[in-house]
């Protein structure tokens, strides 16, 4: 009688060759960079159709350690099943990269479908979930069982993303028993991303995300003992971005305690990953500090922790106190104190810039609005971290507190004025009303309240539906409050698709408000290519809720209107023409381009000689002279007023304020030539010169 053989319940996974997770295997990179929404390098080179160099990228990733590899093709503008496609075909035919196991990455379940279809071996699925119900879960997850795939859960149900540590195990275990009750699927092919929060982002409500990922890893692994825990590592640090050296010892530290909880793998850069006994000891507890919430009332590990940040960012340069900024205007006072995150004197100076300007709005409108400008500025650009951030935010909320009564009393006055200028409803019943909503599959709020209060304070009504809001409800509620604009928001990829749909759904239902889009995945292009042509009433790209005010007053303005959308319309069918049209340059070999290029007859051609020959020195050139030669043109561009110089000086929008601005930059300039705030010196000069064949 032949002896049974008991297969272990392990996670067993391939590519060329298997990994099989076992309870020594510890933990298992996933490498993370060929991902188009994490990688900017990688997703030029997948949108540039350069795919040699992009295995490149994926076998540095295998060479670094990974030993599954995240493939991610979420970008709005790429054909992602297309994309998806071709790149996971290449990798299969390169084995020193197709020998590990592929992790299929998307929030569009067409595209992982699709990459389904490509893998050999047993792939991962990342990911499904029940945030569209229990009957679309159980649809994908028959999907992804029909390839033998094992699948990522993520912690997200019909109420949104799981944010507490009850809440990720209650909807963890809803899915389990679901997965293994009614699928049939194995448990130990299932592995849970109970989602990993940035943490010490200076709000106290995220302090404890850390611990719950922990617990809420310990739990599951006590209920479900055979699944397995992963998730996005890098998240949790994303308040230090731009500051490495801080994001690789937090994401250590979190892994080191994560593991010993029970976590299985999860995305990281794999080649980025310090050890945990080589982090210096005090950013070590600083980083523990943070991730186990300790020490941390009132934020004071949080603080610490910025503080260790920026000295590591300077270098070890001594901060010293300085209050010479207090002898500046007022202005600049508020936007240090924005900038800076100082509360101390913003009251007196509110109250002083307030007393200063004709309507306390202006104050707002004005260097509030610029202080914050320079706060988005640099966190752009990785010179401000996100708890930073929030502490401008609430010096900003401290203000807004001082200005408020007085806006408060002057909005009826305002209504007032929305009446007398046309700008009202179509019952007429005061200030025009605005709908703003972050669509269907987006719980992220921050950029579209901004741009509600900012409206608001300008007097226009403001019906705010939230988050998650589907497409029938927002058009639904827009006929019902007959309102006169409708503003959607959305942060992450697969909110593009809603939005391309609210606007077909706009067009079927014959409605004529003009629609207002923004986020941070939102842009021109992708607006003017994807949702335009779905809406015919109007569709208008808003960068930011500073430009929110200008947008919405002139299209509620009857004779301005017609000509903003007249004009949109024309700039968003060449950005379209250009971006269909967009072609793939060819390049012929170097021997080919020699036979082909033109030959010009020298010995008959007479060069002109300059006026000067070898080198001179300008030194003190005439300014005014120079000033005669000023472009005029870019320095409108740079104030977003587009056109050429001088008809912009005259066109329906732009035209008064450029002209404004034109006279106070020639003000500008004449002082500077009167009062000779610099000198112009310059070198030319002019030699011979002629080739003997070819040098490059």
């Amino acid at each position: 009688m032949s002896e049974v053989v008991h297969i272990r319940p392990y996670l067993r996974l391939s590519g060329l060759e298997p990994l099989i997770i076992r309870p020594e295997t510890n933990f298992v990179n996933v490498g993370e960079r060929t991902n188009v929404t994490g990688s900017k390098m990688f997703a030029r080179l997948i949108k540039e159709n350069k795919y040699e160099e992009a295995l490149a990228v994926a076998r540095q990733q295998v060479e670094n350690g990974a030993q599954v590899l995240d493939v991610n093709m979420d970008d709005a503008l790429l054909d992602g099943v297309l994309a998806m496609t071709t790149f996971l075909n290449l990798v299969q035919s390169e084995p020193d990269i197709a020998k590990i196991p592929i992790m299929i990455d998307s929030s569009k379940f067409g595209i992982i479908e699709a990459g389904l279809k490509c893998v050999q071996g047993k792939c991962i699925v990342n990911s499904i979930s029940m945030k569209e119900g229990e009957a679309k879960f159980i649809e994908q997850a028959v999907i992804c069982q029909s390839y033998g795939a094992s699948v990522i859960v993520m912690a997200f149900d019909e109420k949104g993303q799981a944010d507490t540590k009850q809440r990720k195990v209650e909807i963890c275990h809803r899915a389990y028993k679901i997965l293994t009750e009614q699928v049939g699927y194995d448990p130990q092919d299932i592995i849970f991303d109970p989602n990993i929060f940035a943490i010490a982002t200076g709000m106290e409500e995220h302090n404890n995300y850390g611990v719950d990922f922990i617990e809420a890893t310990k739990e599951i692994k006590r209920l479900m003992p055979l699944t397995k825990i992963s998730g996005g590592v890098s998240n949790l640090s994303f308040a230090f971005r731009g500051n490495d050296h801080v994001r690789e010892a937090m994401n250590s530290v979190f892994l080191f305690y994560a593991i010993k909880a029970g976590m299985d793998m999860g995305i990281v850069n794999a080649g980025q990953l310090v050890v945990y006994d080589e982090i210096e000891p005090r950013l070590k507890e600083l980083c523990e500090d943070v991730i186990l919430n300790r020490n941390n009332d009132n934020n004071e590990a949080t603080e610490k922790l910025i503080v260790f940040a920026e000295t590591v960012k300077a270098k070890g340069k001594e901060n010293i106190k300085d209050e010479r900024w207090r002898e500046a205007g007022v202005e600049e006072r508020l936007k240090h104190s924005l900038v800076n995150g100082i509360t101390e004197y913003i009251d007196d100076d509110t109250e002083e810039a307030r007393q200063k300007y004709p309507k306390p709005l202006d104050v707002l409108e004005g260097p509030l609005m610029a202080g914050m400008n320079v706060v988005g500025d640099l966190f752009g650009a990785g010179k401000m971290f996100l708890p930073q951030v929030v502490k401008s935010a609430r010096v900003m909320k401290k203000s807004v507190a001082v200005l408020t009564p007085y806006i408060e009393a002057e909005k009826e006055l305002r209504k007032q004025a929305h009446l007398a200028a046309g700008t009202i409803n179509e019952e007429g019943a005061g200030a025009a009303k605005i709908l703003l909503a972050t669509v269907k599959g987006d719980v992220h709020d921050i950029g579209k309240n901004i741009v509600g209060v900012v409206l608001g304070c300008n007097g226009y009504e403001i019906i705010d539906l939230g988050v998650m809001v589907p497409a029938d409800k927002i058009l639904d509620t827009a006929e019902k409050e007959k309102v006169d604009i409708i503003g959607l928001s959305g942060l992450i990829t697969p909110s593009l698709d809603e939005m391309v749909h609210v606007a077909h759904e706009m067009k079927r239902r014959h409605m004529q408000q003009p629609l207002l889009i923004g986020g941070a995945t939102t842009s021109r292009i992708h607006t003017a290519v994807k949702i335009a042509p779905q809406y015919d009433n109007g569709v208008l790209h808003i960068l930011d809720a500073s430009r929110s005010v200008t947008a919405v007053s002139t299209l509620l303005n009857k004779e301005q209107k017609s000509s903003l959308l007249e004009k949109t319309s024309l700039e968003y069918d060449g950005l379209r023409h250009q971006f269909l049209n967009k072609t793939k340059k060819v390049l012929i070999p170097y021997e080919e381009a020699v036979i082909t290029k033109e030959y010009f007859d020298w010995k008959n051609y007479k060069p002109v000689q300059p006026a000067v020959q070898g080198v001179k020195v300008m030194k003190e050139y005439d300014l005014a002279t120079i000033a005669r030669y000023i472009d005029w043109g870019p320095f409108f561009i740079a104030w977003e007023m587009p056109g050429r110089f001088p008809e912009v000086l005259s066109d329906k929008i732009f035209g008064a304020e450029a002209t404004r601005l034109h006279e106070e930059a020639t003000k500008m300039v004449q002082r500077i030539i009167e009062e000779k705030w610099f000198t112009a010196d310059g070198v030319i000069g002019f030699w011979p010169a002629a080739s003997n064949n070819a040098d490059t």
